[in-house]
């Protein structure tokens, strides 16, 4: 995959006709799901979605159409990861991956933010290098603040 993000719910997308990005809202598959510690939030976007897979559906106004209203309709998906097959039949979608609107007949949606967000737990905490870890920061010891985490993330 040469270090690309694998693309999951709320993952930032923008036409090159429209004015406004819009956020992917994967309902292709609810059964795998990336960068999330509870596996709820963020399921793989794959390239079963299509139609209108985006929250607001709509990248603004469309040059394409007069600048009248976008209305996307995802027919396609190109550059994906075709190395792995979801259940649905799908493939896993890359930061890099870009949608075919039908609208313009060509792939004019790109993926601007994969979607992933970095979350500290209490066991990367306790996994962490303390000589590393003192050198980058002496004033703090990493075991301490991920029991400190773990203590507040009970607490919640």
């Amino acid at each position: 995959m040469s270090e690309k993000h694998l693309v999951c719910q709320g993952a930032v997308c923008q036409c090159k006709f429209g004015t406004t990005p819009d956020k992917l809202k994967v309902k292709s598959q609810q059964g795998y799901y990336v960068n999330d510690k509870d596996g709820a939030q963020k399921p793989i976007a794959n390239t079963k979605d299509i139609g209108q897979p985006f929250e607001a559906n709509t990248f603004g106004s469309c040059k394409k159409m007069n600048n009248n209203s976008c209305k996307p309709n995802i027919t396609a998906w190109k550059d994906f990861y075709d190395q792995v097959t979801l259940p649905n039949n799908g493939k896993i979608l890359l930061e890099n991956s870009k949608a075919v609107c039908a609208v313009a007949g060509s792939p004019c949606i790109d993926i601007t933010f994969h979607g992933q967000t970095a979350a500290i737990t209490a066991a990367h905490a306790q996994k962490a290098n303390n000589d590393v870890q003192s050198q980058l920061n002496p004033l703090m010891n990493a075991k301490d603040a991920g029991a400190q985490l773990l203590a507040f993330n009970l607490a919640v």
